[in-house]
Formats: structure tokens, sequence, C-alpha cells
């Protein structure tokens, strides 16, 4: 009978513990744990003007680490060949940013992203700098919105900068929340 009423208080102790807000943790901590969960994609991406949009299925698994960064891992078929991604993503109160970093299976470049949420709390606007497309021997601009549709439906558009200032969408990814 001890043992029982031991592990409810254990069980209930636990739960409590999940209540407490995390140390340092923020609203913007808050809307990234809307991420978290097992998620599938179907993409669209162009590489070129005037090319035809290659499409892609993949998976993405995401979770928390304590409450303050989350972690997701994606995986898909690209060009037959398998493709892995990380992607991490937490908020720093002293830059007022959003931070994060990509690595994938295909390049070896370390992608580090900062970021901000407009003012509806919808998008997350994430800037980054890389090899550019055309030319690997310069870098170019890019940004990664993600937008939450509703708590199972997200929106991931990602754009380059052009020479001229411009921004060009080269690729759209539409997740939806495994249930």
């Amino acid at each position: 009978m001890k043992m029982i009423a031991l592990i409810a208080v254990l069980a209930a102790g636990a739960a409590a513990v999940q209540d407490i807000p995390q140390a340092g943790q923020t609203d913007q901590h808050k809307w990234l744990a809307q991420l978290v969960g097992e998620w599938t994609a179907t993409s669209e991406a162009t590489m070129a003007p005037g090319t035809e949009p290659m499409r892609m299925e993949s998976t993405e698994s995401v979770r928390s680490i304590g409450g303050l960064w989350i972690l997701a891992e994606g995986s898909a078929t690209f060009f037959g060949a398998p493709f892995t991604s990380i992607m991490t993503l937490g908020y720093d109160p002293q830059k007022k940013a959003f931070v994060g970093s990509w690595i994938d299976s295909m390049q070896t470049h370390l992608w580090t992203y900062t970021g901000k949420l407009d003012d509806a709390g919808k998008v997350l606007t994430l800037e980054a700098e890389g090899p550019a497309f055309d030319d690997p021997t310069r870098t170019a601009k890019y940004r990664d919105a993600i937008e939450l549709k509703s708590p199972d439906h997200k929106v991931l558009t990602s754009s380059v900068q052009m020479e001229d200032g411009t921004w060009t969408t080269f690729l759209k990814a539409d997740y939806r929340r495994k249930k």
C-alpha cells in the first residue's frame, strides 16, 4: 500500500513540475512550443527560373529541449538519395531575436539563423547567409518564413535575395500534423 501511495505522490509531483514555467522562458519560447510534434510535408522547389518545380514528400519530428529550444529532424528522399536535416531554434532575450541553425546531409555549410515574429504572432521570419546557388564561391542572403495557419498546419517558404535586392521564392512546404 505504501508503494502505491509513493507512486501517486511521485506522479503528482511530475505533473506539477511540467506546469512550472522554465527559468528564462518567454512568450517567444512558448510560440516555438507550437511546432513540437510529428509532421508530414509536401514540398515544391524551383531551383532555377523557368524550370519545372520538384515535388517531395517528407516527415519532420520536432521536440522541445527544456522549453527553451526546439530541435526539428527532417527526413525525405531527394534525387533518389536519403536526405536528413536538423534545425534548432530558440529565442535569445539579450539579442531580442530568434536564433538557430540548420544542417543537412547534402551540404557542408552550417546555416545560422536570426529572426523575428510578425506583429500578429503567425509568421516567424528567419534570415541566414550562405553559398549562392549560381556561384558557391560567393554568398547570398536567404529567408525562411514559418507561418502557422492553425495548430495542425504550417507552411515554410524559403527565398533568396537576388543581386537587384528582390526576393525570389524557391521552396514552399505545406506541413500537416500527424494525427
